[in-house]
């Protein structure tokens, strides 16, 4: 009897895998997710949720509510041999993987988004799909041996055409109908070559960086009717962290109409299929008026919106931060980290416990720029004298640690990103630079 009031749910995955869970009949969306919480062994899946597929389009469920509410009378039948399904897919995208600490997850997250490039139409961002494509190659098969893709034949150099992945996995279909497999062959490996050394952790992470700025990329699409009586939508509403974003399909192309930031929208409403989107009154522009489904889709869109909104707000403050240790690490690699401050960004991200877990968290006083000690010389003095200037930069090696291993999971024990040649190269370069303006009669304060 017991048996009877069990329901057997499975749940596919963004990595085409599934888990198979069973419920009370009277469960709720959360009694799955807890499930999928359990069988994937994680404790968050903040930016997932659970979706169903309703006239082909893929509507989250509200957790709270009984599943049977989703899936009707079928779901009161005492005798089933299938199970519900359902989807878990990326609810709120984000602008950096680094936000995502397990690495669970951030497969699954990974995942997601390399079937939303592949479903891209995004035209004019031709250089970014290979850039997307050597990463996804780097992450999943990894270093690229030199051999594989170069052969001498006479003297002359000859690249061959690789064969090791499917265009129809890395590219889209217009992607490859526009170039031709061939070319995408040839291509592919070079830029795949360039990321030999990467870590296949890394290589994801540089996807996800990549990804978010794809133009239709990181977006949930519902679609809708300009028309009541219409029967084509041709409308397609994109949910995006930052807005929203809403494009037209002409002639199989897809055309943006209006990208709206959360501040550019008044408010949203719908009255059964009809929904509207009001912008602020500043933008001057009309009341949108587009029609769902049903009046079921767009009371799920709506919630979509409202949740996607407070999202971004709840985590815009550590995006904003993690920014700021992606822009300080790329200073540190273009050899200008000596005029970063370090203790500022390290004391407003201990307030917001963003470097809980990072072990080098010393109060080591450090000033706000690097400063450069000269003194003044003779003509007549002789070069052996001459006592070098002092430098101390903001940045030293010795400070930097906790920043690799918050960015890359390298720890403090280990050895640096930054060897100290870089730094100094960095000084070397300075001295250069001191002498020369010496040099023209221009002061260096």
């Amino acid at each position: 009897m017991r048996t009877r009031q069990m329901r057997h749910v499975c749940v596919l995955l963004p990595n085409k895998q599934h888990l198979d869970c069973s419920v009370r009949m009277r469960a709720r969306g959360q009694e799955v997710m807890n499930a999928v919480l359990r069988l994937l062994d994680v404790s968050d899946l903040q930016m997932f949720g659970l979706a169903l597929l309703r006239d082909n389009e893929y509507l989250f469920l509200d957790l709270e509510q009984k599943l049977s509410k989703y899936f009707a009378k079928i779901w009161n039948r005492e005798s089933l041999k299938v199970p519900f399904i359902l989807f878990l897919r990326v609810k709120f995208f984000l602008e950096s993987g680094l936000l995502i600490f397990s690495s669970k997850v951030r497969q699954l997250y990974y995942w997601e988004l390399r079937q939303k490039v592949l479903h891209s139409h995004s035209c004019d961002q031709e250089a970014l799909f290979f850039q997307l494509a050597a990463s996804a190659l780097q992450a999943e098969v990894g270093d690229l041996e030199p051999e594989e893709g170069i052969e001498k034949e006479g003297g002359e150099e000859k690249q061959e055409r690789m064969q090791y992945f499917l265009t129809e996995d890395y590219f889209p279909p217009w992607l490859i109908n526009q170039r031709g497999r061939s070319f995408l062959l040839q291509h592919s490996p070079v830029l795949h070559g360039a990321l030999r050394g990467v870590p296949r952790s890394r290589a994801i992470l540089q996807f996800l960086k990549e990804a978010s700025g794809l133009q239709d990329g990181p977006l949930t699409f519902y679609r809708m009717k300009q028309g009541k009586k219409e029967l084509r939508s041709s409308i397609l509403l994109g949910v995006a962290l930052t807005g929203v974003h809403i494009y037209q399909e002409v002639e199989g192309k897809q055309c943006a109409l209006f990208v709206f930031t959360w501040s550019d929208i008044d408010r949203f409403t719908f009255q059964g299929s009809r929904f509207e989107i009001t912008a602020v009154g500043s933008l001057g522009l009309s009341q949108l008026v587009y029609y769902t489904h049903s009046a079921f889709h767009s009371k799920h869109i709506l919630r979509h919106l409202s949740d996607s909104h407070h999202f971004y707000i709840s985590t815009k403050d550590a995006a904003s931060y993690i920014q700021q240790l992606e822009d300080m690490q790329t200073c540190q690699l273009h050899k200008e980290a000596y005029i970063c401050d370090i203790t500022c960004l390290r004391q407003r991200l201990r307030c917001h416990n963003i470097t809980a877990s990072v072990s080098d968290c010393s109060d080591m006083e450090e000033t706000d720029t690097a400063w450069i000690k000269d003194e003044a010389e003779d003509e007549d003095q002789s070069p052996s004298s001459v006592e070098e200037p002092e430098e101390v930069f903001v940045d030293d090696p010795a400070e930097v640690s906790w920043l690799a291993e918050l960015l890359h999971g390298v720890s403090v024990g280990g050895p640096l990103e930054f060897p100290s040649s870089s730094w100094a190269a960095v000084t070397m370069e300075m001295k250069q630079v001191l002498c020369r303006r010496a040099g023209e009669g221009v002061s260096v304060d």
